[in-house]
């Protein structure tokens, strides 16, 4: 129930439909249906490369990285190493593989308390929560955290043995105001210039589906928003029971280093997967599937007053259905924002079926920081699109409305907003990406619709009375949903690791 002001509007407010996204996601849902009927032949990489307008640039730069392989502007840890195991025991050190410890919070405090940055910690496959199973773990140093690991230590293989961080609602009361990984303070310093370290985050799958709450799977009732008995669940819950919402990955500050995040699943958050602030050194975030999430997909703030510090270097992620914020889906619901006082590439990355749009350069300085923000250097060349609502949102040129741009006009917006944006493009139906996405989701996502009913009766004894006394008239409105962040399958979300040779999260 809302308050509503007397307005004219609610009066012929019945049963309508939102116009722009309905219509947009009427067209999609041809798209899909004309790509059922008639399927396009699979398009192969080198027929892919003909299609584009402009050729791959044969230069290299920091920006440029092999689909799987770190670009090198970044060195690896090369510290004492520490061993976790499910099999492991509670009080073991973690230092010889055969005596594992069975947490890592352990281990990180460990090494927080012996001040050995540089420290590498390898994983088992299995499931973790953290200390007493608390549903999230803090890191205090510059480490990495290597999933995907078998229970020997003798082979690593991330999506054969798989390392995950999958909290269940009986994490809730423990883990609300942390994220799933959660990077501590000790990792900034307002002072530094240069990076003081390099965090490494590679092969952990984080999946908030089962912690969420959801309506029920039963399609018979439109309250749920489940389109078929074959999802998993209904729509998320936006208001009632209120959700926690955390992050996957987060920190409390600013990071005065380097980050490496590869090897990922980032599934079913419900609020960002990735979203920190760098306060200089260079980010890579390679080779993971960010999929399923609400508000957005990756949001990294800059924290150098000058907007010259950090670099963000996205390339080679698969980045699909990231869900508004809330059923009404009238904001967020990126799959990457780019931030002010930062300056990124991104580059062989896919995005699709982003509820809101793929990227938003929505957030621009001004007045007395516009020197800062002339500076900053937003790149975006050789990735694939499909079915964003918008491939790229800006802010208002003269109205009130963002402006959506698709991926065709990239090259007609001015070089000071995109430098570099050649060899974008535009997925088509039969494409092995494509063919790759859960059908029943996909086709409920082309065919989603948001319904509006609201009622209001000036005329009422309680809005009689209400008037009278110089308060507002009250009126009701009730907002449907086809689907909205229903649970993507776990299983399912592996498929998209190799699904386009060249372009998105490759195997790794």
């Amino acid at each position: 129930m809302r308050h509503l002001k007397l307005a004219a509007a609610l009066l012929a407010a019945a049963l309508t439909v939102q116009t722009a996204q309905g219509q947009l996601l009427r067209n999609l849902g041809n798209a899909i249906k004309q790509g059922t009927e008639k399927k396009e032949q699979p398009t192969t990489p080198s027929s892919q490369n003909q299609q584009k307008t402009v050729a791959v640039p044969t230069t290299t730069s920091k920006a440029t990285a092999p689909a799987n392989k770190p670009s090198g502007a970044v060195k690896e840890n090369n510290g004492p190493v520490y061993y976790v195991s499910n099999a492991g025991t509670a009080r073991a050190a973690g230092t010889t593989a055969d005596a594992p410890a069975k947490d890592i919070q352990k281990i990180l405090n460990n090494i927080r308390d012996n001040q050995q940055d540089g420290a590498i910690i390898r994983v088992a496959e299995g499931n973790y929560l953290g200390y007493m199973n608390s549903g999230f773990i803090e890191i205090y140093n510059w480490v990495t955290l290597e999933g995907g690991w078998n229970s020997n230590f003798t082979e690593r293989n991330p999506l054969k043995y798989i390392t995950r961080m999958e909290p269940t609602q009986e994490q809730l009361g423990s883990n609300g105001s942390k994220g799933v990984i959660q990077i501590n303070r000790a990792l900034d310093d307002v002072m530094a210039k240069q990076p003081k370290g390099t965090l490494i985050i590679d092969g952990i799958f984080i999946n908030l589906g089962l912690e969420n709450y959801y309506m029920p799977n039963d399609p018979s009732d439109p309250r749920n928003g489940c389109p078929s008995d074959k999802f998993e669940t209904g729509r998320i819950v936006d208001a009632i029971p209120p959700q926690v919402e955390h992050q996957m990955f987060h920190s409390d500050g600013w990071i005065a280093g380097n980050v490496i995040i590869r090897n990922c699943l980032f599934l079913n958050g419900v609020y960002f997967a990735l979203q920190f602030g760098s306060r200089c050194g260079e980010v890579e975030i390679y080779n993971n599937v960010i999929l399923s999430n609400r508000y957005g997909g990756v949001r990294i703030d800059g924290g150098d007053k000058n907007g010259e510090a950090s670099h963000v270097n996205f390339h080679h992620n698969t980045v699909a259905f990231a869900w508004c914020r809330e059923k009404a889906m009238e904001d967020m619901g990126y799959g990457y924002e780019c931030m002010t006082k930062v300056n990124c590439d991104l580059h062989h990355n896919i995005f699709a079926c982003n509820n809101y749009a793929a990227i938003a350069r929505t957030h621009v300085l001004s007045g007395p920081d516009k020197p800062i923000e002339a500076k900053r250097k937003t790149n975006i060349y050789d990735n694939a699109f499909f079915m964003n609502t918008a491939d790229l949102q800006l802010p208002p040129t003269g109205g009130g409305k963002w402006t959506n741009v698709k991926v065709e006009n990239f090259e007609d917006l001015d070089e000071s907003i995109l430098p570099k944006v050649e060899g974008n493009f535009e997925l088509k139906n039969g494409d092995p990406f494509v063919e790759a996405i859960d059908k029943d989701y996909l086709e409920a996502f082309a065919k989603l619709k948001v319904v509006t009913s609201s009622s209001f009766n000036p005329n009422s004894a309680a809005n009689q009375f209400r008037s009278a006394m110089g308060m507002n008239m009250q009126g009701s409105e009730t907002i449907r949903v086809s689907m909205y962040g229903n649970r993507y399958n776990f299983d399912k979300a592996l498929l998209f690791f190799g699904a386009k040779e060249g372009y998105g999260a490759q195997k790794p």
